[in-house]
């Protein structure tokens, strides 16, 4: 009986701990991400390069640490730079600040009709990893002020 009670235990624990991992990739793949500010630092013939703050806000409650993120800015459905961020680590129910930089291209369309963020950021947890896609859609004044600064 004693062996019986110790296998019902084991498999309660195993599947309460998928049911807690599930819910937290789950709240994981909710980050929030916001422009906190970009910076024009130098234009010229071939497109713009720009420093960018993002604030990442972690809605779950694994501490999340993720590596160098690439990220693409789209206009009008057409990429028009690319990115990295720097790493970062993200605690439990908190936010953290990043830092990063970006170029666009210089042909591109000056008359845009939406601009959107988006790019993969791969996080480490336990003994595991995730990817967790964003998009992110400035507000007009966002974009003009990301993109457009002139």
């Amino acid at each position: 009986m004693k062996s019986s009670k110790k296998g019902g235990l084991i498999i309660l624990f195993v599947l309460g701990m998928s049911i807690f991992g599930y819910s937290q990739y789950a709240s994981a793949s909710q980050i929030e991400v916001n422009i906190i500010q970009s910076e024009l630092l130098n234009e010229n013939e071939k497109g713009s390069d720009y420093n960018i703050e993002l604030q990442f806000v972690n809605p779950s409650l694994l501490i999340l640490t993720a590596g160098e993120t690439e990220f693409f800015i789209i206009e009008n459905d057409e990429m028009i730079g690319k990115g990295k961020l720097e790493s970062f680590t993200l605690q439990p129910l908190d936010s953290s600040f990043v830092k990063g930089v970006f170029n666009t291209d210089s042909d591109r369309d000056k008359e845009s009709q939406s601009v959107k963020i988006t790019g993969i950021t791969k996080y480490d947890v336990l003994f595991t990893s995730i990817d967790v896609p964003f998009v992110y859609y400035p507000t007009e004044e966002q974009a003009r002020g990301f993109i457009h600064q002139k």
